[in-house]
């Protein structure tokens, strides 16, 4: 399909990304469990495994739009299948930063895990619904949903670290 053809660059540029920050954070995480107590692996399913899972999606995504699709429908229907699954996860990790209790969120943790990953998977799941007619417009969507979920993805792997590196070993809790 010529439409994706114009969009393998930029995939390839993000998947690699998505995919070595993936890697970068397995070995941050090993090294951050070496210093952690306990109770900081209560706040692990709230806040760090959504930054492995937005940076698998971007992995996936890159890697399902460079595929040599012969058609639209194919690509904008698994598109639409991310994000419908990552409307769900998303409202999973609400509940999760809800009910943890080492940490208090702040207005920019409410933001970088629920309100910029559902705008990005919202964006992905009407994707099959724009793409047959609007192909063009469809792809720079999916392409700003991936970004974005690479972006948040970026963004909340600094902040897990600087809280670990900056804030955990002060606490008198010894979070």
């Amino acid at each position: 399909m010529s439409e994706l053809d114009h969009w393998d660059s930029f995939y390839v540029i993000v998947g690699s990304a998505a995919g070595a920050l993936i890697g970068l954070q397995f070995v941050v995480l090993t090294l951050v469990a070496q210093r952690a107590s306990v109770r900081v692996g209560e706040g692990g399913p709230a806040f760090a495994t959504p930054t492995v899972v937005y940076f698998a999606a971007a992995l996936l995504l890159s890697a399902l739009l460079r595929a040599p699709w012969q058609a639209i429908n194919s690509p904008a229907f698994l598109c639409g299948l991310v994000g419908l699954s990552g409307i769900a996860y998303t409202l999973i990790v609400t509940r999760r930063i809800r009910r943890q209790a080492v940490y208090e969120p702040e207005i920019e943790d409410w933001l970088f895990h629920v309100v910029l990953p559902l705008a990005a998977f919202v964006i992905l799941a009407i994707t099959p619904f724009a793409a047959p007619w609007h192909t063009r417009e469809a792809l720079f969507g999916v392409g700003a949903a991936v970004l974005l979920l690479l972006f948040i993805g970026i963004h909340n792997a600094w902040d897990g670290i600087a809280y670990h590196v900056y804030g955990s070993g002060r606490d008198s809790h010894g979070i």
